[in-house]
């Protein structure tokens, strides 16, 4: 027992010198020998345990992210040999394969092509093609959303932490390159070396991605999960939507009960000080409301969220009693956790941004909930679509026909 230890404390401490030496700007290349070495014979959920247990004495996620693409080059050609079931067509993680497929042949038959184009001229016609390529591999954001939204959670709950977070770190650079050639080709100022190796770096990082999910992440994910919780993101999947692809088949359920459509139900009502309510009333008066509302609890832990029609941002039953730090994206987790400490603090009772989303204008609010003693309670966030209140103008004193 001392031995496996000792071997893990040495796994440990060669897996640190590679980051360091990464941190110092060595290449994949230069660190793939010694990082080979010290996993040999170690399984990738042998090694993200590692990177969860440097994470978790004080490593930065970030430094965690430069091993990512260490890891999967290492694994390549060896970690066939890891058992997963067949999957069935229609079940989460066969869309997110096809949904690969479909990106790597889009790459392939259109990117590629249009990139080459544009490198021999980049006339209008040139810039406009790659542009339209661009726009529909923004399609990617979906299947990164499915991914971060519906299953990351379920990771999480069995105590798998640091994988997602460089995953979504990456998802995040794969999204923030997007964004930018867009703009780049929108006001396009003769910048073609710049614009052709942005592209070129996207198309490596969403390569690289998609083998990161298939060798990685699909068979731990099919280790870990149960029967149950791939019921339940196979029923949020519609809500978020599909890259590139929709699903032709519906996931036939071995089990015979599934969670889709189920809704509780309650008799009684609850008393307020200026009023009583049904459970049904309460309800329905709440997704009534134009606008998308989450409490999260004392504790950081989101509660509930409203489903109204005016949704913005997508919400799936899994964000519930998971942390609001791990449904933020690393890059952002720092503004959550500022807000949160102002409010507890007593130092804020409320903070607002406001961003444009293509015709929406998105208001974002939120507000510290207290008790009648001011005690902290919770956290309540209100989003709305302020656009039409904008552009109202005059008085309106009569009647809608």
């Amino acid at each position: 027992m001392s031995e496996l230890i000792n071997n893990r404390e040495h796994r440990k401490k060669m897996v640190k010198e590679v980051i360091k030496e990464l941190h110092k700007g060595a290449t994949v290349d230069d660190v793939k020998g010694k990082f080979a070495e010290a996993i040999k014979g170690v399984s990738p959920s042998e090694i993200t345990a590692i990177e969860g247990q440097l994470v978790k004495e004080g490593l930065p996620v970030e430094e965690i992210q430069r091993l990512c693409n260490v890891h999967a080059a290492v694994f390549k050609g060896s970690i066939e040999e890891i058992h997963h079931p067949d999957q069935v067509p229609g079940h989460p993680i066969y869309t997110l394969r096809e949904e690969n497929e479909a990106i790597k042949k889009y790459i392939e038959e259109h990117i590629n092509p249009n990139l080459e184009k544009f490198k021999e001229e980049d006339s209008k016609e040139n810039i406009n093609s790659l542009k339209q390529d661009i726009d529909l591999l923004w399609d990617i954001d979906k299947h990164y959303s499915r991914k971060e939204n519906l299953v990351f959670p379920y990771l999480e709950k069995y105590e798998i932490i640091t994988p997602p977070k460089v995953m979504w770190g990456v998802d995040d650079e794969i999204r923030t390159m997007l964004k930018e050639i867009k703009l780049m080709l929108t006001d396009y100022r003769g910048n073609k070396d710049e614009v052709v190796e942005k592209v070129e770096n996207v198309v490596y990082e969403i390569n690289e991605m998609v083998y990161k999910e298939e060798k990685i992440l699909f068979p731990m994910a099919l280790e870990t999960l149960s029967e149950d919780e791939w019921i339940s993101v196979y029923n949020d999947s519609d809500e978020i939507g599909y890259t590139l692809i929709e699903p032709q088949t519906e996931w036939e359920v071995k089990r015979a009960i599934t969670t889709k459509g189920e809704t509780v139900s309650e008799e009684g009502s609850i008393k307020f000080e200026t009023g009583v309510l049904s459970i049904e009333e309460l309800e329905s008066m709440l997704n009534t409301v134009p606008g998308d509302m989450t409490f999260i609890d004392k504790d950081d832990v989101v509660k509930y969220f409203s489903q109204g029609k005016e949704r913005i941002f997508a919400r799936t039953k899994t964000v519930i009693g998971r942390t609001v730090q791990n449904c933020h994206p690393p890059a952002s987790v720092h503004v959550v956790e500022k807000i949160l400490e102002d409010f507890k603090s007593g130092k804020k009772d409320e903070e607002s941004f406001w961003i444009k989303m293509g015709d929406v204008y998105v208001y974002i609010r939120y507000f510290a909930v207290r008790d009648k003693n001011g005690e902290y309670l919770g956290t309540l966030e209100f989003t709305q679509n302020i656009k039409p209140i904008q552009e109202i103008e005059g008085e309106k004193r009569l009647l809608s026909e």
